[in-house]
């Protein structure tokens, strides 16, 4: 009598022989590996407020003067140069500037990448 034939799947698994031939598993990553042409709008953290003296005596001056402006007229032109002064130095800031994290505002982000789009095909 023959002996039973078995397939050849299981004369590997007993003599072991799988385990050799065994190799990790390739990882296939369930998405395409570039970056996408925007990233997410997050909320920008708030900026240091200025001119907080200057009001608060502009307003000191108005209580004290029943709300006249013309008593109080140093005190608003004060106020008013610093807001002025204030704008200036936010606007003269460089569109490029860093967060003083050391990161890019996500609008700074998004212009990048619209200026250099990801290629997704050949030609």
């Amino acid at each position: 009598m023959a002996a039973p034939v078995y397939p050849a799947w299981v004369t590997r698994w007993v003599s072991g022989q799988w385990r050799q031939k065994k190799r990790p598993p390739a990882i296939r990553p369930t998405r395409p590996l570039v970056l996408a042409n925007k990233v997410a709008n997050r909320r920008e953290q708030a900026g240091e407020a200025t001119c907080i003296t200057e009001m608060s005596v502009m307003m000191a001056c108005w209580k004290q003067n029943d709300f006249n402006d013309k008593a109080c007229a140093e005190e608003i032109r004060m106020f008013y140069d610093c807001v002025a002064k204030a704008e200036k130095e936010r606007k003269d800031q460089n569109e490029d500037t860093l967060t003083p994290r050391g990161n890019l505002t996500s609008s700074k982000v998004n212009k990048l990448l619209r200026r250099f789009p990801q290629i997704t095909r050949y030609v």
